[in-house]
């Protein structure tokens, strides 16, 4: 069944959000190569590459009910960070903000019955609980070696294994 102009129109945004979202991590990954952390970097990338995943669910989602899916306007902001602490705090941030998006689609397709949409966003909320776990773990892990040189080496190890 296809869902309503203003629900599609939201899963627009949000599928604009992932792209934003990979292009965010895309640039921290740019950041550590530039770093010389190619494990870190390696990371960044495998998780800019699983938000373009995330986009392609909403967008099969969409095209799956006859719905149109857009890609907006990507912006992404400029990135700031001294430290690989601060590069994980961005990420984390970045998470949390995909997660409140998702929870707003989710109240949106709530509010308009739109009980087809549950189970795809139901994945989505199981999702962000998982990536926002994970980076957290891994900045409190960067807090832990504070630029510290071996323990940033060991951290770009352990990443590079996860990546």
């Amino acid at each position: 069944m296809k869902m309503n102009e203003e629900l599609e129109a939201a899963f627009n945004k949000q599928i604009t959000k992932e792209y934003e979202s990979s292009m965010l991590y895309r640039q921290l990954a740019i950041e550590f190569e530039l770093r010389d952390l190619p494990g870190i970097a390696g990371w960044m990338a495998n998780h800019a590459a699983e938000e373009l995943t995330h986009a392609d669910k909403l967008i099969k989602h969409l095209t799956d009910r006859d719905n149109h899916p857009v890609i907006g306007d990507i912006t992404i902001p400029s990135i700031k960070m001294d430290t690989v602490t601060e590069a994980f705090e961005i990420a984390l941030e970045a998470e949390e903000g995909v997660s409140e998006s998702i929870r707003d689609l989710y109240a949106k397709a709530e509010k308009a019955h739109d009980f087809d949409s549950r189970p795809t966003l139901d994945w989505f909320v199981s999702e962000q609980i998982e990536e926002e776990d994970t980076v957290r773990t891994v900045l409190g892990r960067a807090k832990l070696v504070n630029e510290d040189g071996p323990g940033l080496l060991r951290l770009d190890r352990e990443l590079a294994g996860a990546a």
